[in-house]
């Protein structure tokens, strides 16, 4: 093949038909637990995450919530994924081995927001929410509202085990926030035979990067365990998100909804929510009680 704008034009065409077969494949699990915001700086501030909503009687004057109390911070990160295409595989009429990776490329582009949902999940235990305790702790403090003394609640157990994860996603910010920037959803190009990378290593370049992170929402909307996934601590996992109060006293009314899981935990997950009767013949009653959502990035 000649290596000129034309036929340069048309490779790139099917590679970023490639690219975008790829991306469309994917079937992203993120949105299931995080809420999506938009990014249009460096970082996002969330001043709100100091103050659970909830409606409370008006007597007297309003009383007006200050919002600004934790500013937790999600700084947006860059991410890239390239591929070195050869000029002699072009004029040899090689290029067509290219195509599947292309492809692999856009399915990883896709996938990634998973990947880093789901690793932050897997993180909680080790990473900071907005009150300054790990996103997964036994001691966040609650309370300090006019008479409501400050007193401390869990929403984590204890283990050395697999994690798993009960979720409250009814609520409109969802347990963790994906912040995008810039969505990685375009393959560029430096194919230019005069761009340097042409001129001195004979190779076309390829690529796709955006800019994104992943961070947390409310710790009360989420549970994580690495204990045993078994029946007794599944309800002692629901009945402590269920009795989460706000800083009034007041209850939430948070309710899990899912239950994540990775690849090992699968089986003790349908135990749990999908058969009938218990191993004693008892009929089981955590049969539906929430949607069991397995994961290949909890392993």
């Amino acid at each position: 093949m000649d290596i000129n704008r034309t036929t340069l034009d048309s490779l790139y065409t099917g590679y970023k038909r490639n690219f975008s077969t790829g991306f469309g494949k994917v079937k992203p699990l993120w949105q299931r637990i995080a809420t999506r915001i938009g990014s249009t700086t460096s970082q996002n501030v969330y001043p709100m995450l100091g103050d659970f909503p909830g409606m409370r009687e008006w007597i007297g004057d309003r009383q007006l919530r200050l919002i600004g109390m934790h500013d937790y911070t999600i700084k947006n990160r860059d991410w890239e994924d390239s591929v070195r295409v050869k000029r002699n595989s072009i004029m040899d009429d090689e290029f067509g081995i290219y195509a599947p990776f292309m492809e692999g490329l856009g399915a990883a582009a896709a996938e990634h927001p998973d990947v880093l949902v789901f690793g932050a999940l897997k993180d909680g235990f080790s990473s900071i929410c907005y009150d300054g305790q790990n996103f997964f702790d036994t001691d966040h403090p609650v309370g300090g509202v006019g008479d409501t003394p400050v007193t401390t609640k869990s929403n984590m157990q204890a283990g050395a085990g697999a994690p798993w994860f009960l979720l409250d996603t009814s609520r409109p910010l969802l347990p963790l926030i994906f912040q995008e920037r810039k969505k990685a959803d375009r393959l560029d190009r430096l194919d230019d035979p005069t761009d340097p990378n042409v001129f001195h290593k004979k190779e076309f370049i390829y690529g796709v990067d955006g800019r994104y992170s992943a961070g947390y929402g409310f710790w009360q909307l989420a549970f994580g365990s690495k204990d045993t996934l078994n029946a007794a601590n599944f309800k002692s996992a629901r009945t402590a998100m269920e009795t989460q109060v706000n800083d009034s006293g007041s209850p939430l009314g948070v309710s899990p909804k899912i239950l994540v899981v990775g690849p090992t935990l699968r089986d003790a997950g349908e135990d749990i929510l999908k058969k009938e009767q218990n191993s004693g013949g008892e009929t089981n009653t955590l049969r539906n009680a929430v949607e069991l959502v397995v994961v290949p990035w909890l392993v």
